[in-house]
């Protein structure tokens, strides 16, 4: 159960990172954001706030910004003949469209629709309280909701607000945003995470913790002591001590140290295995941790290109993937190791999650973000069928893709 818990948590962390990009650069933008919605499938709670609906649905795997104009936003459901009821202000101008059997508009006027246009015209007619002989007109207030099937209350999407509209150099941002949160929110960890416990410094020869029992605390070797040589070998950093010992793995070493403010001499014999059982000195600095935070990032983000290179390059390995099961089974393994193991896996994981969403595939931001560019470079879009073909193809790649790393994933596990 804490496995779950924790999967959970993170996996829905790293979506509402992801999404908040999206959305804040697309309020940026001047881009409707209809609904920002944490989870998949039916709605279980949801408010309105400033023209969004926040909404909380049932399925914890995913989530999604949905902005007017985007891929899956359309308000074609509302067609000629559907029933539905309207509430109509004092300058008889619609205000609210119902279309769930959940909500009932107090006041609100019974309508069959003839025709309806809420982006460019703003109009509907339709016939009112069941008079099939009377058409009637009505003007659609710019900033009219609809309430869904669901019962989610959404404003409408006039042409003004939709994402195609936007400046292609916005589109592009929006596209980028959420993997560039993805990468903030894992540099800040890692900042955080150095101010908590510090960052090993290697640049100075002053040791930290010495490990009990170890071969340099039954020297007398103290926490804090400079090492001044091993051996008659000048030291400068922390790494000095690691070269030097690992190759003296057994054989008694001569070390000189400031420690207590006094001059020592001790004999130190290595373990088998080239350790003395000595720490590096741990810098609790600001700027140091701030260093480490971008460092760390771009540390574990080198080791990802050079996954995907050797991917790229014919060294293809479903090993080197991992689908939700695997990712359950690396949080497992990470929740065992306690809360800064799962936080530093946290923040690996948005690393990943961010690079990933890059990749050039239509269905992924980085398809996205190579549309826009392309639009740059053409000075114009691709068709609406273009594009959607394009869409299609890499939805079924990444499909096909997943559910062979997921099967992969299993065969592994068990």
């Amino acid at each position: 159960m804490t496995t779950i818990i924790a999967f959970l948590i993170v996996f829905v962390v790293l979506v509402l990172v992801h999404e908040f990009g999206h959305f804040i650069f697309a309020k940026w933008a001047g881009i409707l954001v209809r609904e920002f919605s944490i989870g998949m499938g039916p709605k279980l709670v949801g408010w309105r706030r400033n023209h969004t609906a926040y909404t909380l649905r049932l399925i914890p795997m995913g989530g999604y910004v949905r902005m007017a104009g985007w891929q899956d936003d359309d308000d074609s459901e509302i067609k000629p003949g559907t029933m539905l009821t309207v509430e109509v202000g004092a300058d008889d101008v619609i205000t609210r469209i119902n279309l769930s059997q959940r909500t009932t508009l107090q006041g609100g006027i019974p309508v069959q629709v003839s025709a309806i246009d809420l982006v460019d015209k703003l109009e509907l007619q339709g016939y009112a309280n069941g008079d099939e002989d009377t058409l009637l007109t009505w003007r659609v207030d710019h900033d009219a909701t609809v309430i869904e099937a669901d019962g989610t209350e959404v404003i409408i999407a006039p042409a003004d607000v939709q994402f195609q509209n936007a400046p292609v150099w916005k589109r592009l941002l929006v596209n980028f945003a959420g993997p560039l949160n993805n990468f903030i929110l894992a540099i800040l960890v890692f900042i955080g995470m150095a101010l908590a416990s510090g960052v090993a410094n290697l640049q100075t020869n002053q040791i930290g913790q010495i490990q009990p029992d170890s071969p340099a605390a039954k020297a007398g070797l103290r926490a804090d002591a400079v090492i001044r040589s091993i051996d008659g070998q000048s030291v400068e950093t922390f790494t000095d001590i690691s070269t030097i010992v690992s190759k003296h793995k057994g054989d008694p070493l001569t070390v000189i140290a400031t420690q207590g403010g006094q001059r020592a001499t001790l004999t130190i014999t290595p373990s088998a295995k080239g350790v003395i059982g000595v720490y590096p000195a741990l810098d609790h600095g600001v700027g140091t941790a701030i260093r480490y935070g971008f460092t760390q990032s771009w540390a574990i983000a080198s080791q990802i290109f050079h996954v995907l290179g050797q991917l790229v390059s014919g060294q293809f390995s479903l090993n080197k993937l991992a689908g939700p099961v695997g990712i359950y089974t690396m949080t497992s393994q990470a929740a065992a190791g306690g809360l800064s193991t799962l936080v530093m896996f946290l923040a690996m994981l948005s690393i990943n999650l961010g690079i990933m969403n890059l990749i050039p595939i239509p269905v992924l931001d980085g398809g996205k973000i190579l549309l826009n560019l392309i639009e740059l470079i053409r000075r114009k879009p691709l068709s609406q069928d273009k594009e959607g073909l394009v869409t299609m193809i890499g939805a079924g790649l990444m499909f096909a893709l997943l559910l062979a790393v997921t099967i992969n994933d299993i065969m592994r596990a068990f």
